[in-house]
């Protein structure tokens, strides 16, 4: 029991840091590369942005009953990242229009070794979070 205690912070730090480096590198992508970020990719980031300051909090105060709160946001990113990667790598599964504000959500910014795209990175960063939340157990307090 001690020993799944002692696990208890790695996990909510992994998931910190990943929303943390999936934040940077948005920013990066937008701010210093210059790519304007459609649709999905700004859904995308409403989910993602949120959980940096959540688990930054619930990491610091060792409160693992930010999983409640992160878990929907997570599973709900990781279809809307699914389903953007599908546009842009399955043929004829993207719509004939493109997307409201200009940028089709089928344009591929990067497409490193073939197949890593901006939802594809989006789409890992969310899978690591869900896990490392399934991976953290309940508190007693989120038990009563």
């Amino acid at each position: 029991m001690s020993d799944l205690k002692t696990k208890q912070p790695i996990y909510l730090y992994g998931a910190w840091l990943v929303s943390v480096i999936a934040t940077l590198g948005s920013l990066y992508f937008s701010e210093i590369r210059g790519f304007t970020p459609c649709e999905l990719c700004w859904y995308q980031r409403i989910l993602m942005y949120p959980l940096a300051l959540i688990l930054g909090i619930g990491t610091f105060q060792n409160d693992s009953s930010v999983k409640r709160f992160v878990l929907p946001m997570a599973i709900t990113g990781w279809f809307i990242s699914s389903y953007h990667y599908l546009l842009q790598k399955v043929p004829g599964f993207a719509p004939i229009k493109p997307c409201a504000n200009g940028v089709p959500c089928n344009a591929q910014y990067i497409n490193w070794g073939g197949f890593i795209t901006i939802p594809f990175l989006a789409f890992t960063a969310f899978t690591l979070i869900i896990i490392f939340m399934f991976l953290l157990k309940a508190s007693k307090n989120e038990t009563k």
